[in-house]
C-alpha cells in the first residue's frame, strides 16, 4: 500500500514537473531545451566548482575572508596556468555564474529603462 502511494505521488511530481517543463520551454524544442539547461547546469557546477577549490585553498592558507568571486580579472590571471594544470579549466571571476547572473538581471533592468524611456518620447 505504501509502495502504491509513494508510486503514485512521484507519477503526480513526474507530470507536474514535465507540465512545468513545458510551459518554460515553450514552442523551443525539447532536445534544444534539455541541451541548454544541462549545459546551464553544468556551467553553474564547474564555475561553483573553482570557486570552493580556490576559496578551500585560500583559507587553508590563512585568507578565510577571500572570495575568488570577488577577485580582479587581471588578478585571477595570474593563476590561470596552475589552475588549468590541477583542475583541468579555468573560468575568469567576471565570468562565474554567480557574476554573470548578477549582471544579468542587472543589464535587464537597464534595458527596460532604456525601453521605458524611448516609448515616453
Amino acid at each position: 500500500m505504501i509502495d502504491s502511494k509513494k508510486e503514485q505521488e512521484r507519477g503526480e511530481l513526474h507530470r507536474a514537473i514535465w507540465a512545468i517543463a513545458d510551459e518554460l520551454r515553450g514552442a523551443v524544442d525539447g532536445w534544444d531545451f534539455k541541451n541548454y539547461v544541462l549545459g546551464t547546469m553544468f556551467y553553474r557546477y564547474i564555475s561553483e566548482n573553482l570557486t570552493s577549490y580556490i576559496n578551500t585553498g585560500e583559507a587553508e592558507a590563512g585568507n578565510p575572508d577571500f572570495d575568488f568571486a570577488k577577485m580582479l580579472d587581471a588578478e585571477a590571471e595570474e593563476a590561470r596556468e596552475g589552475l588549468v594544470e590541477e583542475k583541468g579549466f579555468f573560468i575568469l571571476p567576471s565570468e562565474l555564474f554567480c557574476n554573470v547572473r548578477s549582471r544579468a538581471a542587472s543589464d535587464e533592468q537597464q534595458q527596460q529603462a532604456r525601453c521605458d524611456r524611448s516609448q515616453a518620447k
